[in-house]
């Protein structure tokens, strides 16, 4: 039972916690008010209770700045296989922000050529197995990482390799880490609402397979907390917390250079924790929105989306199959 559970949570977090290279202190926790609770994917569903998108969340957070200007900072939450009009949505989003920090575990400065390059890590080819299967595209065939405002803000593949040993972490380790959440899970919820192996094979036999597949692997993005989870462990990982930890101080000098917009342009399945890091260093939620990653949408149907901003599988209308975005509070 769980053999075919941590398969599927293992392709999951491929697509929304690591980016493949292309050919700090833990969190406190004795102050829960100051958790995060922000969800930055979600599943929406429209009035037939059918499956019709899968979004991330593009969310705000400021402070001010030691001359009292604010600064802002959006927290754009990938997923690393999407449909082409999400990517292309994101490319016009980025020129908005004096800098977009964005991760590649790649020696520092790397840029990311036209076009992408293709990932010769296990990761790598997993995501592109995941790409055919699901008639989607990758993120860095279609991200333009060649914009000006572009900065890079992730582990050199040494840093990376040396953190992991460091913590004693492997591909087993982790696989194990997902055993034991995946277990925990089925166990809290009794397996009730849990993708079934007659679910896979009806999609994979099913005339629109991608499509099928699809909705097949949304499900398994639904409780990103606990995907993350499987990976951090309780000293947290190298591959979200570590890397965050990069991030953030890149971060921090963008900000001493005296950039006032910035954009932190990472998978959806570091957010959580970001936010948290964020929350610590002075920032607050701000606002939120919400942009079409995989449309799921039946061709027949078309009306007006809501701009309900809760994280659950909501029952709101899918207006149109190309990108929608959505504003609300966090």
């Amino acid at each position: 039972m769980f053999r075919r559970t941590n398969l599927l949570w293992l392709v999951g977090l491929s697509l929304v916690a690591f980016q493949p290279r292309a050919r700090g202190d833990e969190p406190s926790g004795e102050d829960s008010a100051a958790k995060a609770t922000t969800k930055f994917l979600r599943i929406v569903e429209d009035d037939d209770g059918e499956m019709s998108a899968m979004e991330t969340a593009i969310v705000r957070y400021e402070r001010k700045s030691a001359d009292g200007e604010p600064v802002t900072v959006d927290l754009v939450a990938a997923i690393h296989i999407a449909d082409r009009d999400y990517y292309e949505a994101l490319n016009e989003q980025f020129d908005d922000y004096d800098v977009v920090l964005y991760e590649l575990v790649a020696p520092e400065g790397t840029r990311v050529p036209e076009g992408g390059g293709e990932s010769s890590s296990v990761v790598g080819m997993l995501q592109r197995g995941m790409q055919g299967l699901l008639g989607l595209e990758h993120q860095l065939a279609h991200v333009d990482y060649q914009k000006e405002n572009f900065v890079h803000a992730d582990m050199s593949p040494e840093e990376f390799a040396r953190s992991m040993r460091d913590k004693g972490e492997n591909m087993w380790v982790l696989l194990f880490r997902m055993m034991g959440q995946s277990i925990a899970r089925q166990a809290q919820r009794g397996d009730a609402s849990g993708t079934s192996d007659m679910d896979l094979i009806r999609a994979m036999f099913d005339p629109n397979r991608s499509m099928a597949m699809k909705r097949v692997m949304a499900r398994q993005f639904e409780d990103l907390d606990a995907l993350t989870l499987a990976f951090e462990g309780p000293d947290g990982s190298t591959i979200i917390s570590e890397r965050n930890k990069v991030a953030l101080e890149v971060l921090e000098e963008q900000i001493d250079e005296g950039n006032k917009e910035l954009a932190i342009f990472y998978g959806a399945g570091h957010m959580p924790d970001m936010e948290d890091r964020l929350i610590e260093m002075g920032f607050q939620p701000k606002k939120q929105r919400w942009v079409t990653a995989w449309d799921m949408a039946p061709q027949t149907k078309s009306s007006q989306p809501s701009g309900s901003s809760n994280g659950r599988s909501e029952r709101t209308r899918h207006r149109e199959p190309v990108i929608v975005t959505r504003e609300s509070k966090p």
